[in-house]
Protein backbone atom coordinates (compact mmCIF):
# COMPACT_ATOMS: atom_id res chain seq x y z
CA UNK A 1 0.00 0.00 0.00
CA UNK A 2 0.96 3.58 -0.91
CA UNK A 3 1.57 5.81 2.22
CA UNK A 4 0.33 9.16 3.07
CA UNK A 5 3.28 10.98 2.37
CA UNK A 6 3.53 8.64 -1.02
CA UNK A 7 0.19 10.22 -1.72
CA UNK A 8 0.98 13.51 -1.25
CA UNK A 9 4.24 13.56 -3.15
CA UNK A 10 2.45 12.09 -6.00
CA UNK A 11 -0.33 14.39 -6.06
CA UNK A 12 1.90 17.25 -6.26
CA UNK A 13 3.76 16.50 -8.80
CA UNK A 14 0.61 15.63 -10.94
CA UNK A 15 -0.05 19.07 -10.34
CA UNK A 16 3.52 20.12 -11.21
CA UNK A 17 2.81 19.12 -14.21
CA UNK A 18 -0.27 19.36 -15.29
CA UNK A 19 0.62 22.25 -15.13
CA UNK A 20 3.03 22.51 -17.75
CA UNK A 21 2.29 19.83 -20.00
CA UNK A 22 -1.43 19.42 -19.37
CA UNK A 23 -3.09 15.19 -18.78
CA UNK A 24 -5.28 13.29 -20.69
CA UNK A 25 -5.66 11.28 -16.71
CA UNK A 26 -7.97 11.49 -14.35
CA UNK A 27 -7.36 13.68 -11.37
CA UNK A 28 -6.80 12.08 -8.29
CA UNK A 29 -3.92 9.47 -7.81
CA UNK A 30 -4.80 5.75 -7.96
CA UNK A 31 -1.76 3.93 -6.82
CA UNK A 32 -3.57 0.84 -5.80
CA UNK A 33 -3.79 -2.87 -7.96
CA UNK A 34 -2.30 -0.30 -11.25
CA UNK A 35 -2.92 -2.99 -14.30
CA UNK A 36 -2.79 -0.91 -17.82
CA UNK A 37 -4.48 -2.59 -21.23
CA UNK A 38 -1.79 -2.64 -23.51
CA UNK A 39 -3.43 -4.11 -26.33
CA UNK A 40 -1.34 -7.25 -26.30
CA UNK A 41 -2.48 -7.83 -22.66
CA UNK A 42 -2.58 -6.05 -19.34
CA UNK A 43 0.78 -4.92 -18.11
CA UNK A 44 0.53 -5.19 -14.21
CA UNK A 45 2.79 -3.15 -12.26
CA UNK A 46 3.42 -5.32 -9.28
CA UNK A 47 4.71 -3.15 -6.66
CA UNK A 48 1.62 -1.11 -6.18
CA UNK A 49 -0.59 -4.83 -5.60
CA UNK A 50 -2.09 -4.64 -2.09
CA UNK A 51 -0.89 -8.63 -2.20
CA UNK A 52 0.48 -11.79 -3.81
CA UNK A 53 -2.76 -12.95 -3.93
CA UNK A 54 -4.23 -9.72 -5.44
CA UNK A 55 -2.06 -9.88 -7.64
CA UNK A 56 -2.66 -13.68 -9.04
CA UNK A 57 -6.34 -13.00 -8.97
CA UNK A 58 -5.81 -10.31 -11.58
CA UNK A 59 -3.35 -12.65 -13.72
CA UNK A 60 -6.02 -15.02 -13.56
CA UNK A 61 -8.28 -12.75 -15.23
CA UNK A 62 -6.21 -12.73 -18.57
CA UNK A 63 -8.36 -13.02 -21.66
CA UNK A 64 -7.57 -15.37 -24.28
CA UNK A 65 -5.16 -15.11 -26.77
CA UNK A 66 -3.58 -12.21 -24.41
CA UNK A 67 -0.06 -12.09 -22.90
CA UNK A 68 -0.08 -10.18 -18.99
CA UNK A 69 2.57 -9.37 -17.46
CA UNK A 70 3.45 -8.75 -14.37
CA UNK A 71 6.43 -6.57 -13.99
CA UNK A 72 8.55 -5.41 -10.80
CA UNK A 73 8.08 -8.21 -9.03
CA UNK A 74 10.84 -8.07 -5.98
CA UNK A 75 9.85 -11.68 -4.31
CA UNK A 76 8.86 -13.72 -7.03
CA UNK A 77 9.18 -17.00 -4.73
CA UNK A 78 6.10 -14.99 -2.46
CA UNK A 79 4.22 -14.14 -5.54
CA UNK A 80 4.09 -17.74 -7.16
CA UNK A 81 3.32 -19.15 -3.70
CA UNK A 82 -0.16 -17.76 -4.61
CA UNK A 83 -0.91 -19.40 -7.74
CA UNK A 84 2.05 -21.70 -8.20
CA UNK A 85 0.04 -23.74 -10.79
CA UNK A 86 -0.91 -20.89 -13.06
CA UNK A 87 2.18 -18.79 -13.12
CA UNK A 88 5.79 -19.08 -13.70
CA UNK A 89 8.67 -16.80 -13.47
CA UNK A 90 9.67 -15.14 -16.94
CA UNK A 91 13.29 -15.69 -17.49
CA UNK A 92 14.24 -12.62 -18.43
CA UNK A 93 16.48 -9.65 -16.91
CA UNK A 94 14.93 -6.37 -15.83
CA UNK A 95 17.04 -3.11 -16.91
CA UNK A 96 16.92 0.47 -16.19
CA UNK A 97 18.62 3.34 -18.20
CA UNK A 98 18.92 6.70 -15.76
CA UNK A 99 17.88 9.27 -18.42
CA UNK A 100 19.82 12.00 -16.26
CA UNK A 101 22.77 10.83 -17.16
CA UNK A 102 21.75 9.24 -20.84
CA UNK A 103 23.44 11.40 -24.08
CA UNK A 104 22.04 11.09 -27.13
CA UNK A 105 24.50 9.81 -30.54
CA UNK A 106 26.67 12.46 -31.56
CA UNK A 107 25.80 10.81 -35.39
CA UNK A 108 22.20 9.85 -36.60
CA UNK A 109 21.74 7.15 -38.94
CA UNK A 110 20.50 7.39 -41.82
CA UNK A 111 18.45 6.01 -44.67
CA UNK A 112 15.06 5.88 -42.29
CA UNK A 113 12.85 7.97 -40.38
CA UNK A 114 11.78 7.30 -36.42
CA UNK A 115 8.50 8.71 -36.16
CA UNK A 116 5.03 8.36 -34.44
CA UNK A 117 2.47 6.10 -35.29
CA UNK A 118 -0.34 8.14 -37.16
CA UNK A 119 -2.44 6.09 -39.17
CA UNK A 120 -4.16 2.95 -38.94
CA UNK A 121 -2.10 1.86 -41.64
CA UNK A 122 1.05 2.32 -39.52
CA UNK A 123 -0.88 -0.28 -37.53
CA UNK A 124 -1.18 -2.63 -39.40
CA UNK A 125 2.35 -2.56 -40.59
CA UNK A 126 3.20 -2.77 -36.56
CA UNK A 127 1.22 -5.74 -36.67
CA UNK A 128 3.01 -7.31 -39.66
CA UNK A 129 6.04 -7.04 -37.59
CA UNK A 130 4.80 -8.38 -34.89
CA UNK A 131 3.63 -11.70 -36.35
CA UNK A 132 7.38 -11.77 -38.06
CA UNK A 133 8.69 -11.87 -34.75
CA UNK A 134 6.18 -14.28 -32.83
CA UNK A 135 4.96 -11.61 -30.89
CA UNK A 136 0.82 -10.95 -29.79
CA UNK A 137 -0.20 -8.70 -32.66
CA UNK A 138 -2.83 -5.80 -31.49
CA UNK A 139 -6.09 -4.42 -32.41
CA UNK A 140 -5.41 -1.52 -35.29
CA UNK A 141 -8.03 0.50 -33.58
CA UNK A 142 -6.40 -0.09 -30.22
CA UNK A 143 -3.43 1.56 -31.61
CA UNK A 144 -5.47 4.40 -33.15
CA UNK A 145 -7.72 5.36 -29.92
CA UNK A 146 -4.10 5.32 -27.97
CA UNK A 147 -2.41 7.41 -30.89
CA UNK A 148 -2.77 10.81 -28.60
CA UNK A 149 -2.51 9.23 -25.17
CA UNK A 150 0.07 11.34 -22.83
CA UNK A 151 0.81 7.38 -21.56
CA UNK A 152 1.58 5.41 -24.28
CA UNK A 153 3.90 6.55 -26.87
CA UNK A 154 3.98 4.67 -30.41
CA UNK A 155 7.10 4.87 -32.83
CA UNK A 156 7.95 3.53 -36.18
CA UNK A 157 11.40 3.67 -38.02
CA UNK A 158 9.75 4.18 -42.06
CA UNK A 159 12.35 3.70 -44.57
CA UNK A 160 13.12 7.05 -46.59
CA UNK A 161 13.17 5.49 -50.12
CA UNK A 162 10.46 2.46 -49.78
CA UNK A 163 8.12 4.38 -47.23
CA UNK A 164 8.00 0.88 -45.53
CA UNK A 165 7.40 0.29 -41.69
CA UNK A 166 10.22 -1.25 -40.29
CA UNK A 167 10.33 -1.32 -37.10
CA UNK A 168 8.65 -0.17 -33.85
CA UNK A 169 8.94 0.00 -30.08
CA UNK A 170 6.20 1.14 -27.09
CA UNK A 171 6.68 3.49 -24.51
CA UNK A 172 4.90 3.86 -21.18
CA UNK A 173 5.22 7.25 -19.04
CA UNK A 174 4.18 5.87 -15.60
CA UNK A 175 3.20 9.36 -14.01
CA UNK A 176 1.04 9.95 -16.81
CA UNK A 177 -0.48 6.71 -16.78
CA UNK A 178 -1.19 5.98 -13.28
CA UNK A 179 0.64 8.79 -11.20
CA UNK A 180 3.85 7.39 -10.23
CA UNK A 181 5.30 9.21 -7.67
CA UNK A 182 9.48 8.26 -9.29
CA UNK A 183 8.48 9.49 -12.63
CA UNK A 184 9.36 6.37 -14.30
CA UNK A 185 8.95 4.85 -17.65
CA UNK A 186 9.11 1.76 -19.54
CA UNK A 187 10.06 0.10 -22.68
CA UNK A 188 7.89 -2.39 -24.79
CA UNK A 189 7.74 -4.28 -27.94
CA UNK A 190 10.82 -3.20 -29.90
CA UNK A 191 10.81 -5.06 -32.93
CA UNK A 192 12.69 -4.81 -36.13
CA UNK A 193 11.18 -6.65 -39.64
CA UNK A 194 13.16 -9.82 -40.26
CA UNK A 195 13.67 -7.87 -43.72
CA UNK A 196 14.97 -4.61 -42.52
CA UNK A 197 18.05 -3.49 -44.88
CA UNK A 198 19.14 -1.04 -42.80
CA UNK A 199 21.40 -1.70 -39.54
CA UNK A 200 20.61 0.68 -36.52
CA UNK A 201 16.97 0.50 -36.27
CA UNK A 202 16.84 -0.89 -32.99
CA UNK A 203 19.22 1.41 -31.71
CA UNK A 204 18.03 4.56 -33.25
CA UNK A 205 14.23 3.42 -31.59
CA UNK A 206 15.09 3.03 -28.53
CA UNK A 207 17.59 6.52 -28.22
CA UNK A 208 14.59 8.54 -30.20
CA UNK A 209 12.36 6.99 -27.14
CA UNK A 210 14.86 7.87 -24.43
CA UNK A 211 15.06 11.26 -26.05
CA UNK A 212 11.06 11.87 -25.72
CA UNK A 213 10.81 10.73 -22.10
CA UNK A 214 14.20 12.63 -21.03
CA UNK A 215 12.58 16.00 -22.87
CA UNK A 216 9.59 15.49 -20.08
CA UNK A 217 11.97 15.25 -17.46
CA UNK A 218 11.44 12.00 -16.80
CA UNK A 219 13.76 9.94 -14.51
CA UNK A 220 14.13 6.73 -15.65
CA UNK A 221 13.44 3.96 -18.54
CA UNK A 222 13.03 0.31 -17.98
CA UNK A 223 12.83 -2.75 -19.75
CA UNK A 224 12.61 -6.54 -19.63
CA UNK A 225 14.79 -9.01 -21.94
CA UNK A 226 14.92 -12.63 -22.11
CA UNK A 227 17.74 -13.65 -20.73
CA UNK A 228 19.14 -15.57 -24.08
CA UNK A 229 18.40 -12.24 -26.40
CA UNK A 230 22.55 -11.67 -26.53
CA UNK A 231 22.02 -8.97 -29.66
CA UNK A 232 19.45 -6.92 -27.57
CA UNK A 233 21.11 -7.35 -23.89
CA UNK A 234 24.57 -6.10 -26.37
CA UNK A 235 22.54 -3.17 -27.34
CA UNK A 236 21.10 -1.96 -23.90
CA UNK A 237 23.85 -2.28 -22.38
CA UNK A 238 25.54 -0.21 -24.69
CA UNK A 239 23.43 2.52 -24.67
CA UNK A 240 23.47 2.70 -20.84
CA UNK A 241 20.77 0.41 -19.41
CA UNK A 242 22.14 -1.12 -15.90
CA UNK A 243 20.45 -4.63 -14.69
CA UNK A 244 17.78 -4.17 -11.75
CA UNK A 245 17.26 -6.49 -9.24
CA UNK A 246 13.38 -6.86 -9.87
CA UNK A 247 11.67 -9.53 -11.38
CA UNK A 248 8.60 -10.45 -14.52
CA UNK A 249 5.94 -13.22 -13.97
CA UNK A 250 3.81 -14.41 -16.53
CA UNK A 251 0.72 -16.64 -16.56
CA UNK A 252 0.99 -20.48 -17.87
CA UNK A 253 -1.12 -19.96 -21.70
CA UNK A 254 0.03 -21.50 -24.98
CA UNK A 255 1.62 -18.31 -26.22
CA UNK A 256 3.99 -18.69 -22.82
CA UNK A 257 4.73 -22.42 -23.35
CA UNK A 258 8.00 -22.15 -24.39
CA UNK A 259 9.27 -20.18 -21.59
CA UNK A 260 7.93 -22.75 -18.59
CA UNK A 261 7.14 -25.94 -20.10
CA UNK A 262 11.17 -26.82 -21.10
CA UNK A 263 13.12 -26.85 -24.03
CA UNK A 264 11.74 -28.77 -27.19
CA UNK A 265 14.40 -32.06 -28.08
CA UNK A 266 15.59 -29.38 -31.14
CA UNK A 267 19.50 -30.13 -30.70
CA UNK A 268 21.45 -28.71 -34.31
CA UNK A 269 18.06 -28.67 -36.00
CA UNK A 270 18.14 -26.12 -38.45
CA UNK A 271 15.07 -23.85 -39.16
CA UNK A 272 13.09 -25.61 -41.22
CA UNK A 273 13.02 -29.05 -39.02
CA UNK A 274 12.71 -26.93 -35.99
CA UNK A 275 9.22 -25.32 -36.72
CA UNK A 276 7.49 -28.67 -37.33
CA UNK A 277 9.44 -30.18 -34.36
CA UNK A 278 8.16 -27.76 -32.00
CA UNK A 279 4.65 -27.60 -33.33
CA UNK A 280 4.57 -32.02 -32.85
CA UNK A 281 6.67 -31.71 -29.51
CA UNK A 282 3.29 -29.04 -28.62
CA UNK A 283 0.85 -31.39 -29.42
CA UNK A 284 2.36 -34.51 -27.33
CA UNK A 285 3.58 -36.04 -30.73
CA UNK A 286 6.70 -38.11 -29.79
CA UNK A 287 9.56 -36.59 -31.58
CA UNK A 288 12.71 -38.85 -31.93
CA UNK A 289 15.99 -37.44 -33.89
CA UNK A 290 17.42 -39.70 -35.92
CA UNK A 291 19.96 -37.38 -37.90
CA UNK A 292 19.57 -33.67 -36.35
CA UNK A 293 22.15 -31.72 -38.70
CA UNK A 294 20.54 -32.89 -42.04
CA UNK A 295 17.16 -32.38 -40.38
CA UNK A 296 15.53 -35.90 -40.36
CA UNK A 297 13.49 -36.97 -37.71
CA UNK A 298 10.89 -39.33 -36.58
CA UNK A 299 6.65 -38.57 -35.46
CA UNK A 300 4.86 -40.92 -33.62
CA UNK A 301 1.23 -40.51 -32.31
CA UNK A 302 -1.46 -42.70 -31.79
CA UNK A 303 0.40 -45.52 -32.99
CA UNK A 304 1.46 -44.29 -36.25
CA UNK A 305 4.99 -43.17 -37.24
CA UNK A 306 6.21 -41.16 -39.85
CA UNK A 307 9.63 -40.25 -40.54
CA UNK A 308 10.72 -36.59 -42.10
CA UNK A 309 13.35 -34.52 -43.40
CA UNK A 310 12.03 -31.07 -42.48
CA UNK A 311 8.90 -30.61 -44.71
CA UNK A 312 10.01 -33.91 -46.40
CA UNK A 313 7.67 -36.86 -45.22
CA UNK A 314 6.89 -40.31 -46.20
CA UNK A 315 3.60 -39.29 -47.60
CA UNK A 316 5.69 -37.82 -50.39
CA UNK A 317 6.07 -40.84 -52.80
CA UNK A 318 9.21 -41.40 -54.54
CA UNK A 319 7.70 -40.82 -57.82
CA UNK A 320 6.00 -37.24 -56.59
CA UNK A 321 10.29 -36.25 -55.41
CA UNK A 322 11.76 -37.53 -58.56
CA UNK A 323 9.14 -35.42 -60.46
CA UNK A 324 10.51 -32.15 -58.45
CA UNK A 325 13.79 -33.08 -58.46
CA UNK A 326 14.18 -32.62 -62.02
CA UNK A 327 13.38 -29.13 -63.73
CA UNK A 328 12.73 -30.36 -67.08
CA UNK A 329 10.35 -33.35 -65.92
CA UNK A 330 8.16 -31.42 -63.63
CA UNK A 331 7.69 -28.69 -66.68
CA UNK A 332 6.49 -31.28 -68.62
CA UNK A 333 4.30 -32.94 -65.71
CA UNK A 334 2.48 -29.48 -65.22
CA UNK A 335 2.22 -28.13 -68.87
CA UNK A 336 0.52 -31.04 -70.12
CA UNK A 337 -2.03 -30.27 -66.93
CA UNK A 338 -2.44 -26.74 -68.55
CA UNK A 339 -0.05 -24.93 -66.37
CA UNK A 340 2.08 -21.79 -68.28
CA UNK A 341 5.38 -22.34 -68.93
CA UNK A 342 8.33 -20.67 -70.57
CA UNK A 343 10.28 -22.19 -73.32
CA UNK A 344 13.24 -24.53 -72.50
CA UNK A 345 15.84 -26.77 -73.81
CA UNK A 346 18.77 -28.54 -72.72
CA UNK A 347 21.77 -27.77 -73.79
CA UNK A 348 24.97 -29.24 -74.07
CA UNK A 349 27.36 -26.27 -74.45
CA UNK A 350 27.85 -22.35 -74.44
CA UNK A 351 27.23 -22.46 -78.13
CA UNK A 352 23.92 -23.98 -77.90
CA UNK A 353 22.94 -21.14 -75.17
CA UNK A 354 23.79 -18.71 -77.76
CA UNK A 355 21.59 -20.28 -80.15
CA UNK A 356 18.69 -19.78 -77.58
CA UNK A 357 19.82 -16.00 -77.34
CA UNK A 358 18.74 -15.92 -80.78
CA UNK A 359 14.87 -16.77 -79.93
CA UNK A 360 14.89 -14.90 -76.93
CA UNK A 361 16.37 -11.76 -75.89
CA UNK A 362 17.65 -12.96 -72.36
CA UNK A 363 17.44 -16.38 -70.86
CA UNK A 364 18.42 -18.09 -67.62
CA UNK A 365 20.72 -21.00 -67.30
CA UNK A 366 20.21 -23.77 -64.55
CA UNK A 367 21.51 -27.07 -63.88
CA UNK A 368 18.62 -29.76 -64.38
CA UNK A 369 18.86 -30.45 -60.50
CA UNK A 370 19.59 -28.43 -57.26
CA UNK A 371 18.35 -26.31 -55.24
CA UNK A 372 18.69 -23.69 -52.94
CA UNK A 373 19.63 -21.31 -55.96
CA UNK A 374 22.71 -22.99 -56.94
CA UNK A 375 24.15 -22.54 -60.22
CA UNK A 376 21.89 -20.37 -62.05
CA UNK A 377 22.53 -17.87 -63.63
CA UNK A 378 19.42 -15.31 -64.63
CA UNK A 379 19.02 -12.47 -67.32
CA UNK A 380 21.56 -13.69 -69.53
CA UNK A 381 21.85 -11.27 -73.05
CA UNK A 382 24.19 -12.03 -75.95
CA UNK A 383 27.87 -10.66 -74.98
CA UNK A 384 27.60 -12.39 -71.54
CA UNK A 385 30.32 -14.80 -70.67
CA UNK A 386 28.20 -17.86 -71.34
CA UNK A 387 30.88 -20.41 -70.63
CA UNK A 388 30.87 -19.06 -67.25
CA UNK A 389 26.94 -19.11 -66.99
CA UNK A 390 27.09 -22.67 -68.64
CA UNK A 391 30.48 -24.27 -65.89
CA UNK A 392 28.39 -22.75 -62.65
CA UNK A 393 25.22 -25.10 -63.85
CA UNK A 394 27.35 -27.88 -65.16
CA UNK A 395 29.02 -28.00 -61.73
CA UNK A 396 26.04 -28.67 -59.88
CA UNK A 397 24.00 -31.10 -62.22
CA UNK A 398 25.68 -32.58 -65.44
CA UNK A 399 22.56 -31.49 -67.52
CA UNK A 400 21.97 -27.88 -68.03
CA UNK A 401 18.81 -26.19 -69.17
CA UNK A 402 18.46 -22.58 -70.67
CA UNK A 403 14.59 -20.90 -70.18
CA UNK A 404 13.29 -18.29 -71.88
CA UNK A 405 14.09 -15.13 -68.91
CA UNK A 406 10.39 -14.01 -67.71
CA UNK A 407 10.60 -10.27 -66.25
CA UNK A 408 8.37 -10.31 -63.00
CA UNK A 409 8.04 -11.29 -59.31
CA UNK A 410 9.36 -14.73 -58.22
CA UNK A 411 6.08 -15.95 -56.39
CA UNK A 412 6.60 -19.09 -53.92
CA UNK A 413 3.00 -20.47 -53.42
CA UNK A 414 3.13 -23.80 -50.35
CA UNK A 415 0.02 -25.82 -50.96
CA UNK A 416 -0.01 -28.44 -48.64
CA UNK A 417 -3.09 -31.00 -48.68
CA UNK A 418 -3.86 -29.46 -52.28
CA UNK A 419 -4.64 -26.29 -50.35
CA UNK A 420 -2.80 -22.69 -50.11
CA UNK A 421 -1.40 -22.07 -46.91
CA UNK A 422 0.84 -19.63 -47.43
CA UNK A 423 2.50 -16.75 -50.33
CA UNK A 424 5.14 -14.75 -50.18
CA UNK A 425 7.09 -12.85 -53.26
CA UNK A 426 10.65 -13.43 -53.15
CA UNK A 427 13.29 -10.80 -54.07
CA UNK A 428 16.87 -11.21 -54.95
CA UNK A 429 19.60 -9.53 -53.04
CA UNK A 430 19.71 -5.95 -53.19
CA UNK A 431 21.44 -2.89 -51.36
CA UNK A 432 21.19 0.48 -51.02
CA UNK A 433 24.26 3.24 -51.31
CA UNK A 434 25.02 5.51 -48.27
CA UNK A 435 27.41 7.98 -50.50
CA UNK A 436 30.24 6.02 -48.00
CA UNK A 437 30.95 2.73 -48.45
CA UNK A 438 31.44 0.67 -51.28
CA UNK A 439 29.74 -1.79 -53.01
CA UNK A 440 31.50 -4.84 -51.17
CA UNK A 441 31.09 -3.47 -47.87
CA UNK A 442 27.24 -2.93 -48.65
CA UNK A 443 27.46 -6.93 -49.66
CA UNK A 444 28.81 -7.92 -46.80
CA UNK A 445 26.74 -5.48 -44.30
CA UNK A 446 23.66 -7.37 -46.16
CA UNK A 447 24.84 -10.72 -46.08
CA UNK A 448 25.42 -10.46 -41.99
CA UNK A 449 22.24 -8.91 -41.18
CA UNK A 450 20.42 -11.45 -43.60
CA UNK A 451 22.08 -14.78 -42.05
CA UNK A 452 21.36 -13.18 -38.34
CA UNK A 453 17.93 -12.89 -39.07
CA UNK A 454 17.73 -16.49 -40.52
CA UNK A 455 19.72 -18.22 -38.29
CA UNK A 456 22.68 -18.18 -40.39
CA UNK A 457 20.85 -20.16 -43.02
CA UNK A 458 21.12 -17.21 -45.71
CA UNK A 459 24.38 -15.30 -46.93
CA UNK A 460 25.46 -13.38 -49.70
CA UNK A 461 28.83 -14.83 -51.33
CA UNK A 462 30.68 -12.81 -53.87
CA UNK A 463 31.22 -14.48 -56.97
CA UNK A 464 31.01 -14.25 -60.87
CA UNK A 465 26.95 -13.77 -60.88
CA UNK A 466 27.32 -11.02 -58.11
CA UNK A 467 30.47 -9.40 -60.27
CA UNK A 468 28.03 -9.66 -63.35
CA UNK A 469 25.16 -7.77 -61.77
CA UNK A 470 27.36 -5.19 -60.98
CA UNK A 471 29.35 -4.72 -64.27
CA UNK A 472 25.47 -4.74 -65.83
CA UNK A 473 24.99 -1.54 -63.42
CA UNK A 474 28.24 0.24 -64.52
CA UNK A 475 29.96 -0.40 -60.95
CA UNK A 476 32.65 -2.71 -59.30
CA UNK A 477 33.10 -4.07 -56.00
CA UNK A 478 35.37 -1.13 -55.27
CA UNK A 479 33.05 1.73 -56.45
CA UNK A 480 31.18 3.78 -53.58
CA UNK A 481 27.88 3.52 -54.11
CA UNK A 482 25.56 6.56 -54.13
CA UNK A 483 23.30 7.54 -51.47
CA UNK A 484 19.68 6.12 -51.71
CA UNK A 485 20.55 4.40 -54.65
CA UNK A 486 19.37 0.66 -55.08
CA UNK A 487 21.85 -1.88 -56.33
CA UNK A 488 20.87 -5.31 -57.57
CA UNK A 489 23.63 -7.79 -56.34
CA UNK A 490 21.77 -11.15 -57.70
CA UNK A 491 18.91 -12.01 -59.95
CA UNK A 492 17.98 -15.24 -58.25
CA UNK A 493 15.40 -14.71 -55.41
CA UNK A 494 16.28 -17.38 -53.16
CA UNK A 495 16.67 -16.89 -49.46
CA UNK A 496 19.58 -18.79 -48.89
CA UNK A 497 21.38 -16.58 -51.50
CA UNK A 498 20.51 -13.62 -49.37
CA UNK A 499 17.06 -12.32 -50.97
CA UNK A 500 14.15 -11.74 -48.88
CA UNK A 501 10.57 -12.75 -48.70
CA UNK A 502 7.35 -10.46 -47.81
CA UNK A 503 4.16 -12.80 -47.38
CA UNK A 504 1.38 -11.53 -49.52
CA UNK A 505 -1.08 -14.93 -48.53
CA UNK A 506 -4.00 -12.74 -48.17
CA UNK A 507 -3.70 -10.78 -51.11
CA UNK A 508 -2.97 -13.61 -53.90
CA UNK A 509 -5.04 -13.22 -57.27
CA UNK A 510 -7.32 -16.69 -57.35
CA UNK A 511 -5.84 -17.52 -60.29
CA UNK A 512 -2.44 -17.82 -58.81
CA UNK A 513 -3.75 -19.95 -56.16
CA UNK A 514 -6.03 -22.32 -58.69
CA UNK A 515 -2.51 -22.48 -60.51
CA UNK A 516 -0.69 -24.06 -57.71
CA UNK A 517 -2.97 -26.40 -56.96
CA UNK A 518 -3.54 -27.39 -59.87
CA UNK A 519 0.13 -28.41 -60.23
CA UNK A 520 0.35 -30.52 -56.36
CA UNK A 521 -2.58 -32.46 -58.29
CA UNK A 522 -0.65 -33.07 -61.26
CA UNK A 523 2.66 -34.75 -59.58
CA UNK A 524 -0.05 -36.32 -57.06
CA UNK A 525 2.29 -34.20 -53.82
CA UNK A 526 1.02 -33.71 -50.66
CA UNK A 527 3.49 -30.75 -49.51
CA UNK A 528 4.94 -29.25 -52.62
CA UNK A 529 6.23 -24.85 -52.70
CA UNK A 530 5.45 -23.97 -56.12
CA UNK A 531 7.42 -21.22 -57.79
CA UNK A 532 5.72 -18.89 -60.45
CA UNK A 533 7.10 -15.83 -62.33
CA UNK A 534 4.54 -13.50 -61.80
CA UNK A 535 3.83 -9.70 -63.43
CA UNK A 536 2.15 -9.10 -60.42
CA UNK A 537 0.46 -11.69 -57.28
CA UNK A 538 -2.64 -9.97 -57.78
CA UNK A 539 -3.13 -10.44 -61.25
CA UNK A 540 -4.00 -13.78 -62.96
CA UNK A 541 -0.78 -13.80 -65.42
CA UNK A 542 1.97 -16.23 -64.41
CA UNK A 543 4.86 -18.87 -65.60
CA UNK A 544 5.31 -21.65 -64.07
CA UNK A 545 9.25 -22.36 -62.97
CA UNK A 546 9.67 -24.93 -60.48
CA UNK A 547 8.33 -27.38 -57.83
CA UNK A 548 10.00 -28.04 -54.62
CA UNK A 549 9.26 -30.95 -52.79
CA UNK A 550 11.01 -29.71 -49.32
CA UNK A 551 9.61 -26.10 -48.90
CA UNK A 552 10.79 -24.08 -46.27
CA UNK A 553 7.88 -23.70 -43.79
CA UNK A 554 9.95 -21.66 -41.48
CA UNK A 555 10.64 -18.92 -44.44
CA UNK A 556 6.25 -18.35 -44.28
CA UNK A 557 5.76 -17.46 -40.56
CA UNK A 558 3.42 -16.68 -39.32
CA UNK A 559 1.25 -18.23 -41.52
CA UNK A 560 0.40 -21.67 -40.20
CA UNK A 561 2.51 -23.75 -42.48
CA UNK A 562 3.72 -26.53 -39.59
CA UNK A 563 0.69 -26.52 -37.74
CA UNK A 564 -0.91 -27.61 -41.48
CA UNK A 565 1.95 -30.19 -42.05
CA UNK A 566 1.58 -31.76 -38.84
CA UNK A 567 -2.83 -31.67 -39.31
CA UNK A 568 -1.80 -33.41 -42.61
CA UNK A 569 -0.02 -36.38 -41.08
CA UNK A 570 -1.91 -36.84 -37.76
CA UNK A 571 -5.20 -35.91 -38.55
CA UNK A 572 -6.21 -37.14 -35.06
CA UNK A 573 -3.73 -34.54 -33.07
CA UNK A 574 -6.26 -31.25 -34.55
CA UNK A 575 -8.28 -30.17 -31.78
CA UNK A 576 -11.59 -31.23 -32.44
CA UNK A 577 -13.21 -28.55 -33.58
CA UNK A 578 -11.07 -27.74 -36.46
CA UNK A 579 -10.65 -32.12 -37.49
CA UNK A 580 -14.66 -31.40 -37.82
CA UNK A 581 -14.11 -28.07 -39.82
CA UNK A 582 -11.25 -30.31 -41.76
CA UNK A 583 -13.75 -32.56 -42.49
CA UNK A 584 -16.57 -30.68 -43.39
CA UNK A 585 -14.13 -28.94 -46.19
CA UNK A 586 -13.45 -32.40 -47.62
CA UNK A 587 -16.54 -33.45 -48.35
CA UNK A 588 -17.40 -30.46 -49.51
CA UNK A 589 -14.65 -30.80 -52.04
CA UNK A 590 -15.27 -34.89 -53.07
CA UNK A 591 -16.65 -35.20 -56.36
CA UNK A 592 -20.07 -36.49 -56.33
CA UNK A 593 -20.65 -40.35 -56.52
CA UNK A 594 -21.62 -41.64 -59.83
CA UNK A 595 -25.61 -42.90 -60.12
Amino acid sequence: MMSKTSHALADRLRRNHERTHGTDQPTGPDLTNVGLDCGWGTLHFAHTYNSPDDLAEAMRREGPGRRDIAFYVREPHVMLSAAPLELFLDPSHAYRLDLSTYRPARQQRTGFTVRRLTSLEDAEAVNTIYRARGMVPVRPDFFWKKRDSRAFSYLVAEDDITGEIVGTVTGIDHFRAFGEPHHGSSLWCLAVDPQCRHSGVGEQLVRRLAEIFQARGVATLDLSVLHDNDLAIQLYEKLGFRREPVFTIKRKNPINERLFAGPAPTDDLNPYALIIVKEAWRRGIDVELTDAANGFFRLTYGGRSIRCRESLSELTSAVAMSICDDKAVSRRVVERAGIAVPDEVEVANAQEIAAVLERHERVVVKPARGEQGRGISVGLKAGDDLEVAYKLARDVCDRVLVEEFVAGDDLRLVVIDHRLVAAAVRKPARVFGDGKSTARVLIEKHSRRRSAATGGEATLVIDGEVERCLRDSGVTLDTVIEEGRELEVRRTANLHTGGTIHDVTDHVHPALVDAAVRVSRAIDIPVVGVDFIVRSHREPEYRFIEANERPGLANHEPQPTAERFVDLLFPQSMPYDARRAANRRAEETQPPCPV
